[in-house]
């Protein structure tokens, strides 16, 4: 049974999604692409994570055939006929992944990567464009990458924006070809999505909305890229790789720890201060003495003691209601910490 949002829920956020498609396809178009990974952090405001590729591949391949039209004497076939046969494998196994994994994980490296391109900025335009031009092995592999990353988060292209502005394609010639490109792999996805069971009715609807959006950003911005210089046209595109790493980043880092109950706390205590971090099922203490050795304890099994301590351990643990084993780091030392409580009365026993 396909889940549907509640209807004011789901009017905002469609209204949401087109005014900010707008704006970032419209960004998009004047700085070689990166509107799919900017609005991801939108589309999860209402839809499961799982659906975010599918609703960006319907928009953007609906925006891959405006700018093919738009711009197709400016495609670089040379570079599409390397790119486009060896990204369709990568889209297969993107998109089975999708099915079984979270692409949050992805979704944080992808992040981080963007973020790795600040420097970029800063740097001037002759720079940035001194780089030797891929060979056709090297475009392979990147469509393989592209591929992959695609299906398994539904947008690439701002991800490999810096291998177009490497080539030394113009603003136009970079806008065409990403187009090119992508469009085969957007299609490709779209079906792979429905084989696998991953498209929503609320999907649909949100990728219908993006299309509407591209679209009229698309003859929106036409007349604008003609009038940006190339380095202008390279710092934008630079900066939006930036301003997507941060939201993408962001917004999968919030999700993991929610997901593993990853959190910080710290408790005062006689004679200093205790410092607990959870996550992914494992909790661990730092404890912060005046004048004594900074330790660090975690949670074991009496199973994991050694030999010798676990016999004396099991011993006194013995009829007990509740036993809990912690091993304790400290400066060139490790030891072990044995808490039995009987009724209301509990006893530690360090080893």
């Amino acid at each position: 049974m396909i889940r549907a949002l509640p209807p004011a829920v789901g009017s905002m956020f469609f209204v949401l999604v087109f005014f900010a498609t707008l704006a970032a396809f419209a960004i998009s178009a004047v700085s070689g692409g990166g509107a799919g990974l900017v609005l991801m952090p939108v589309l999860r405001l209402g839809l499961p994570m799982a659906q975010v590729p599918v609703a960006l591949s319907i928009g953007s391949a609906v925006s891959s055939m405006t700018r093919i039209g738009l711009f197709l004497r400016h495609v670089e076939w040379r570079i599409v006929r390397w790119f486009v046969p060896f990204s369709i494998p990568g889209a297969c196994m993107g998109a089975w992944l999708l099915g079984h994994v979270s692409p949050v994980y992805a979704e944080l490296l992808i992040g981080l990567f963007l973020l790795a391109n600040l420097p970029m900025l800063w740097r001037k335009p002759r720079l940035t464009m001194a780089r030797a031009a891929p060979g056709p092995g090297l475009l392979g592999v990147i469509g393989l990458c592209a591929g992959f990353v695609s299906g398994l988060t539904g947008a690439v292209g701002l991800l490999f924006n810096g291998f177009y502005l490497r080539y030394g394609l113009d603003k136009e010639r970079i806008v065409a070809t990403r187009a090119a490109n992508e469009i085969i792999l957007h299609l490709l996805k779209i079906v792979l999505y429905v084989y696998f069971g991953l498209v929503t009715r609320e999907a649909v609807g949100a990728g219908a909305v993006l299309a509407i959006a591209a679209v009229i950003s698309t003859f929106g911005v036409r007349r604008i890229l003609p009038l940006l210089s190339e380095a202008l046209f390279r710092r934008l595109a630079y900066g939006s790789m930036v301003t997507a790493g941060i939201a993408m980043t962001a917004m999968a880092s919030h999700a993991l720890v929610q997901t593993h109950g990853i959190g910080v706390s710290t408790q005062r205590v006689a004679g200093g201060t205790n410092a607990r971090l959870a996550g992914f099922g494992r909790e661990v203490t730092v404890e912060f003495r005046r004048h004594e050795p900074t330790e660090i304890e975690y949670l074991i099994g009496l199973a994991d003691l050694p030999d010798g301590i676990r016999e004396q351990a099991e011993q006194l643990a013995s009829g007990a209601d509740r036993v809990v084993v912690e091993a304790v780091h400290s400066l060139g030392e490790r030891s072990f910490e044995l808490s039995v409580q009987r009724g209301d009365e509990v006893e530690k026993y360090r080893f």
